[in-house]
């Protein structure tokens, strides 16, 4: 099992669907101490550029979207992460 990184790309200063995925990702990654990484990057940053997110928030899992332009569950994001964990 590896780390397992959840990107976060919107707007700054973030908008209110942006700040609530983050704060969605980050309990989840509560429950997997020390195997989840959350980084929030800004959509007109470089990095933000290069995965091409238009509608926010985009929510990338280990640089694959997830989903663009909604507020995932953390059932959801939790699903995704348990995949990327082998489990």
């Amino acid at each position: 099992m590896g780390m397992v990184t959840i990107k976060i790309i919107g707007p700054t200063p973030p908008c209110s669907k942006c700040k609530e995925v983050e704060k969605r990702a980050k309990k989840v990654a509560q429950k997997y101490e020390g195997k989840i990484e959350v980084l929030k990057l800004d959509a007109v940053s470089p990095e933000g550029r290069k995965y091409g997110a238009l509608i926010t928030p985009a929510v990338l899992i280990n640089d694959k979207v997830l989903s663009s332009g909604k507020v995932l569950s953390e059932a959801d994001i939790e699903r995704a992460v348990k995949k990327e964990l082998g489990g």
